[in-house]
């Protein structure tokens, strides 16, 4: 965890805690149908976290995992968080791709519109 503050025009950092990744046991994302940037890190002790947004704690959760996929291979349990989301090769994961998600979804509607238009023979 490291501190931020700013003094003049200069930023200043401060490392206040560190964990490994090997002793991580489970990320509770406390509520996976809100927007809701909290969540708790399981460790020894439950440290409460708040990011930056819902979407950096998702980034974050997904980052955490794809390191242990990678590295560690441990099983860790990512809780409370909406699977969708956490997979990040799906079309719906990042908010960056909101356009993604309208384009396809007008495709939908498009085929749909399309079969219902067609004559049966």
């Amino acid at each position: 965890m490291v501190k931020h503050w700013r003094v003049d025009r200069e930023e200043k950092y401060e490392i206040v805690e560190k964990w490994f990744l090997k002793d991580l046991e489970m990320i509770d994302g406390k509520e996976a149908d809100t927007d809701n940037p909290h969540f708790d890190m399981h460790f020894h002790k439950v440290y409460n976290m708040e990011a930056y947004s819902c979407a950096s704690k998702y980034t974050f959760a997904r980052t955490l995992n794809k390191l242990n996929a990678m590295y560690l291979k441990k099983d860790f349990k990512i809780v409370n968080f909406d699977d969708t989301y956490l997979n990040d090769d799906s079309i719906w994961s990042s908010s960056n791709r909101d356009f993604l998600v309208v384009m396809r979804v007008c495709f939908y509607a498009s085929n749909l519109l399309c079969l219902s238009l067609c004559r049966l023979s």
